[in-house]
């Protein structure tokens, strides 16, 4: 079950969120926070006291706007410790949701708070928790996502389902097995984040993961890869690297 901090500056929308957390079976504990300090302060004896210690916390419900530190400023003080709290936005303002998935942010909701959507969040939340080497900070343990919009709803994908990324304009939309996803982020963004993850440039229109590619093809010196049932185009000057990306995949 989960100990859970809440923190946020008016009063009333901090005794709805509360109330919203105390009636699901899955929390063991609520507390509340009205500003940054006294949300350090508790996150401070947490953090001393480890995850089985009578202080922990599992999860901190931020908002956003707050006076003095941000919720943003206090997920990044946290992301300096080797095993915080998982994170969880509570905000009126949809705008933050990259800065959240920067932030590694388990689920960003918004206010006004429906108790059908934090369930979502607390389910999310119960997920990840678990024993030590399944927490925040163990290696593999917490999968990376970013956040999309769905009718409203900011919902977060995790990157291990994508399995290419196509370019429109300024914006990217992001291809999975369930369908696919808009996001305002440029390409060239998302191929500087994502390298790492496996991802690879194949054209100037498309990224794709390397572990997603089922077969490459060329045909009367054209280049071009299957990815489920989408055939993409491989530019000339990403061909090279891309087919001795495969190999090395392959051999690996």
């Amino acid at each position: 079950m989960l100990r859970a901090l809440a923190v946020d500056d008016e009063k009333p929308a901090l005794e709805e969120l509360l109330h919203l957390l105390r009636s699901d079976a899955r929390v063991r504990s609520a507390e509340g926070a009205t500003d940054a300090t006294e949300a350090l302060r508790r996150i401070g004896r947490a953090l001393d006291a480890g995850p089985d210690g009578e202080d922990a916390i599992d999860v901190v419900f931020l908002d956003i706007h707050m006076a003095g530190l941000t919720g943003l400023d206090i997920a990044r003080l946290l992301a300096g410790f080797a095993r915080p709290p998982l994170i969880v936005f509570v905000t009126a303002h949809e705008g933050f949701a990259v800065q959240a998935f920067d932030l590694k942010a388990v689920d960003y909701v918004l206010k006004p708070v429906r108790k059908e959507r934090l369930a979502e969040a607390v389910r999310r939340v119960s997920d990840l928790t678990g024993p030590a080497d399944h927490r925040p900070g163990a290696a593999g343990a917490t999968p990376e996502q970013i956040p999309v919009e769905l009718g409203g709803v900011t919902r977060f994908v995790p990157i291990d389902d994508i399995a290419y990324v196509e370019a429109q304009g300024d914006y990217a939309r992001l291809h999975t097995s369930e369908g696919s996803h808009l996001v305002r982020i440029p390409l060239s963004t998302l191929e500087e984040r994502w390298t790492a993850r496996g991802f690879v440039r194949i054209h100037r229109s498309h990224l794709v993961a390397l572990g997603r590619i089922d077969e490459l093809r060329l045909d009367a010196g054209a280049t071009t890869v299957r990815v489920g049932s989408a055939e993409l185009a491989v530019s000339r000057r990403h061909a090279r690297q891309l087919r001795d990306l495969l190999m090395r995949h392959v051999r690996g």
